[in-house]
């Protein structure tokens, strides 16, 4: 289990006074960064903690205030980086809800026993709800909705997803 949680990432600046707009990477989005004191940022060279002295929420984006961050030229530096939090300030997830992070890798079967691949990545969709991307030896991917009647179980213990294919899945 990773350490550390991505919660957002840093695609912009915001204004003139040192803000940054963050995507964030999270369902409850309030809740999560409502009460966020401080949070690392991590850039290709390095994981810095920061103190949040703001928040504020524009459409889909976060607007973070950092302290010590003051102008525009301060808040560029940090573009494309991502917010990240150590995994015990995090909340207990509820029963049978993961982090990706923790899921990105679990071998993935069919519930006939064929092992179809290893989960590549979990995104979210248009749809209403999460989209699982399954990678076999060979690289070629299918791409399972995350729904009770496709995903039957989830065992993080055995690092295994098992899954019925419904007909016309793939």
């Amino acid at each position: 289990m990773e350490k550390y949680l991505e919660i957002g990432q840093i695609v912009n600046t915001f204004g003139i006074k040192g803000m940054v707009k963050v995507k964030p990477f999270t369902e409850n989005t309030k809740k999560r960064f409502d009460n966020l004191k401080n949070v690392y940022i991590k850039t290709k060279k390095e994981q810095k903690q920061y103190e949040v002295e703001e928040i504020k929420y524009h459409k889909e984006m976060v607007l973070v205030k950092f302290k010590g961050i003051e102008n525009i030229e301060e808040a560029e530096k940090l573009r494309n980086s991502y917010l990240v939090i150590d995994r015990n300030e995090e909340e207990p997830l509820e029963e049978g809800t993961y982090y990706i992070v923790d899921m990105i890798g679990l071998e993935v079967y069919t519930d006939e026993g064929e092992k179809l691949g290893i989960l590549d990545d979990v995104f979210k969709s248009n749809m209403s709800c999460d989209m699982y991307i399954v990678k076999n030896e060979l690289g070629k991917t299918i791409t399972l909705p995350a729904i009770e009647e496709v995903i039957k179980d989830i065992d993080m213990k055995k690092r295994k997803i098992t899954v019925h294919l419904i007909p016309g899945l793939i």
